[in-house]
């Protein structure tokens, strides 16, 4: 499951919410600012950064300048509860899974988290016999025509 770490006024968060919806996959919203992050989630996404804390730690935020944090001289412990403490100093949003993490919105480097099955079709794998158009937008609906039909089908078996 994608979870997304978010904050009502960024943009970027909107955008990546929007394409997660507009491609129809499922995730968990974690608002930074009203739902308190945990040591798991902390966890969660350093498992998926190259670069640990600075993957996801703001050094442009308010409270790291206001507190001149050196994450290079704190414990791990300490970084940890500095993030739960003020959360407001992780970047965003912060979209992860159990295998990758992408911080910050990019329209493409966001298509990692497309199922396999979607990639083989925007990849043009599954094209009809006939051949047809192979562009993103059509492909795209391709693909959720044939999950409605696979959905309906099960409905009616049951």
């Amino acid at each position: 499951m994608i979870t997304i770490y978010t904050t009502p006024s960024c943009s970027s968060c909107r955008k990546a919410k929007k394409w997660l919806e507009d491609h129809r996959l499922p995730y968990t919203e974690k608002n930074l600012l009203s739902n308190s992050i945990t040591y798991e989630d902390i966890y969660k996404m350093l498992k998926n950064a190259e670069n640990g804390f600075d993957d996801i730690i703001s050094t442009r935020s308010k409270v790291y300048q206001d507190e001149n944090l050196n994450p290079d001289e704190m414990t791990v412990k300490e970084l940890m509860n500095f993030i739960l403490d003020n959360p407001s100093v992780l970047k965003r949003p912060i979209i992860v899974d159990d295998k990758r993490m992408q911080v910050g919105y990019n329209d493409e480097e966001i298509r990692i988290f497309v199922p396999k099955r979607l990639r083989e079709y925007v990849m043009c794998k599954n094209l009809p016999l006939d051949g047809g158009p192979c562009d993103y937008q059509t492909q795209l609906k391709r693909y959720f025509e044939e999950i409605r039909l696979e959905l309906q089908a099960e409905k009616n078996k049951q």
